[in-house]
């Protein structure tokens, strides 16, 4: 006998893009929003009945209207705002998720400029997940695309060695990553007011600068061994200066740049001339936690 497991439903990818507009100077906030509804919906799966169906349309209104009458001043404060809106707003809705990437625009600055035109930084694209089913909330921010390299100062050898094992062992390499990380809060308010015995909400923004500055910091600053080194040293380093965050977790594809042969060409490659390697690709993952703190990101 087949039975219904963990469902939810709702509006994924809704584009939404204010602009403030303080006199001849303008300010601009690009986000995509996913809304994941869960609750009492198993009547719609079993009987197709909509009584306890929000459509998902409505969903995507909410965003648009909340981004007027709200303002967004950081994903994850926006993310809240829906959270609560939606589980505190309908009797079949237990728990909201709601996800977020913002794409982050700076100011063209010259001599005589408008002060309203915007070139896209293109470094990376910041993240937010806020979660919350009426009692607790989980706010968990992140990055990513953030590519970063290392020219020197890694290497890669000792590793252990078999019948198809054909890697050299390397003392100065290239080190080469597009971060993708995930950081977890300790805040986890406990009513609808959005505190958890009166604590107030961590400053998002100041958060989210503060762990993108110690992930490049630690980065540029670590003599690599290996990737998984580099990993955890940048993990660490957001967890020792963050009392805000408990967990994080990383995954750091290795962009492979391998020297090119040029022997046949009479030519001495001494370190200078690479291949680009897309793919395949070793991918390092883990998490780095504060002491005690049990892991509730979830593994992709």
């Amino acid at each position: 006998m087949p039975t219904l497991g963990q469902n939810q439903y709702g509006k994924a990818e809704t584009r939404v893009v204010r602009i403030v507009r303080d006199g001849a100077v303008h300010h601009i906030k690009d986000l995509n929003v996913s809304v994941a509804l869960s609750g009492d919906m198993d009547e719609v799966h079993l009987s197709g009945s909509n009584a306890n169906v929000l459509p998902t349309d409505t969903a995507k209104n909410t965003v648009y209207a909340f981004a007027k009458e709200h303002g967004i001043a950081s994903p994850e404060q926006f993310g809240i705002l829906l959270a609560r809106h939606f589980v505190t707003g309908q009797d079949a809705i237990h728990t909201a998720r709601i996800r977020v990437e913002e794409y982050g625009w700076e100011r063209i600055e010259t001599e005589g400029a408008a002060r309203h035109s915007f070139v896209r930084t293109g470094q990376e694209t910041r993240t937010a997940q806020v979660t919350f089913d009426g009692e607790g909330w989980e706010v968990i921010s992140g990055l990513t695309g953030l590519t970063v390299l290392n020219s020197t100062d890694s290497e890669f050898w000792g590793f252990v060695k078999d019948e198809y094992t054909t890697l050299p062992e390397v003392r100065d390499r290239i080190l080469a990553t597009d971060v993708h990380a995930r950081w977890r809060y300790g805040w986890c308010a406990d009513d609808d007011d959005g505190g958890d015995g009166g604590a107030p909400e961590p400053d998002w923004e100041r958060g989210y600068a503060g762990a993108r500055a110690d992930l490049l910091a630690a980065f540029a600053e670590t003599y690599s061994l290996s990737l998984q080194q580099t990993l955890y040293q940048m993990g660490a380093r957001v967890i020792e200066n963050r009392p805000a965050i408990d967990e994080i977790r990383l995954s750091l594809p290795n962009k492979h740049h391998f020297l090119v042969d040029l022997e046949p060409f009479g030519l001495k490659n001494d370190n200078e001339v690479y291949f680009a390697a897309d793919r395949p690709y070793g991918l390092i993952e883990a998490t780095i936690l504060r002491d005690g703190v049990r892991p509730r990101i979830a593994t992709d």
